[in-house]
């Protein structure tokens, strides 16, 4: 089977598809993965890393506004369809994938030329330009959310890391403490704002380590690399555990009780999928879709909910803290927040590109 990925840029578009690379790999070893990206995203890094390879097509954001940069579009387009329909011919590829994007945009317009079965996948509740586009070149189309207003919607969830899709949180809790230098009998607030961080959520945390403390709360907070600047942790300090970056989520997620934490897709489906509550912050830009993340999971008691502007040390100290500081509540939540989640959808999407070049549709 040789499949072809159309996902890159931001890891949310990236990981789902990486994890359905190696669900398929799983079942059958021999399966040719390629990865469509752009020398800009993040797949420069993630797919090697990987093992899959990666193929560099031109970049071609689609302006959201009426602009005169729309009149370059068309140019580049064609060239970027061009280069895409070129990787398909090499690998003879039984089928495309796209997770969204603007590397998705050519990948579903070059398969399309090509007559190359395609599959969408949309993480968010509301799709994005390039998977509205390529819903209507397929009757395949799997989503995260059941009301996603896409033709021929499939609910699959999206695709997990495994060592996130099968982490046991409360088993690993102890291994997870000591991995980070965190006690093993004291409430764990993780907070986190993505892979670069977030400012806003890094200046209400600090400004409330010390209520926290004082609360015989610990805190785990990995800040993003672009804000190193950020007061770093003092030796006979181990309540406070500050990192720039962490590779190692899985363990971050089994060592903490709570999260404070953006909403994106992938960020929510993790959450639920290991059962941890969380306080969401959604990003206060784009179309709202973070928000819409997080709304079913805070309706199902599994997290709080905040806006970006209302996030302060005040609202921490009135919401987060109450929660942490009761046992049986953390672990209603905690139930709450695994109902909801998916651990399966990387096996659940692989079995629909199985069914889809099976059939050669």
């Amino acid at each position: 089977m040789r499949v072809v990925l159309a996902g890159g840029g931001t890891a949310g578009h990236i990981e789902p598809g990486l994890a359905l690379a190696d669900a398929l790999r799983r079942e059958d070893p021999g399966v040719q993965v390629t990865c469509l990206g752009t020398e800009r995203g993040l797949e420069t890094r993630l797919v090697p890393q990987r093992g899959y390879e990666l193929a560099l097509i031109p970049p071609v954001p689609l302006p959201r506004t009426l602009t005169p940069r729309l009149l370059t579009v068309p140019g580049r387009l064609a060239g970027a369809i061009n280069t895409a329909a070129a990787v398909l011919d090499r690998v003879q590829a039984d089928v495309l994938v796209g997770f969204g994007g603007y590397v998705a945009t050519p990948g579903y317009l070059a398969a399309r030329r090509r007559k190359v079965p395609i599959i969408v996948h949309e993480a968010n509740p509301r799709p994005g330009l390039a998977n509205r586009l390529g819903a209507r070149f397929t009757e395949h189309v799997a989503v995260a959310a059941p009301d996603t207003p896409l033709p021929h919607a499939e609910v699959v969830g999206i695709p997990l890391r495994r060592e996130i899709a099968t982490l046991d949180r409360l088993a690993m809790g102890d291994k997870a403490r000591a991995h980070f230098g965190l006690r093993s009998d004291l409430p764990t607030l993780l907070v986190f704002g993505g892979s670069q961080g977030a400012r806003s959520l890094n200046r209400a945390l600090t400004a409330t380590v010390d209520s926290l403390r004082a609360a015989g709360i610990q805190i785990l907070h990995i800040v993003g690399p672009k804000n190193a600047s950020e007061p770093e942790v003092t030796p006979d300090d181990p309540a406070y555990i500050m990192l720039p970056y962490c590779d190692r989520m899985d363990l971050a997620y089994a060592a903490a009780d709570f999260a404070m934490c953006r909403a994106g897709a992938m960020t929510c489906a993790e959450m639920t999928a290991v059962g941890l509550p969380a306080a969401y912050v959604p990003l206060p830009i784009g179309n709202g879709e973070q928000r819409l993340n997080a709304e079913p999971i805070v309706a199902g008691n599994g997290g709080l909910l905040v806006e970006d502007a209302e996030l302060t040390a005040d609202w921490i100290r009135a919401n987060v803290l109450p929660v942490l500081s009761d046992a049986e509540r953390v672990a209603q939540m905690s139930e709450a927040a695994a109902r909801m989640g998916r651990r399966d959808a990387d096996v659940a999407l692989a079995a629909m590109v199985a069914r889809v070049v099976a059939a050669g549709e």
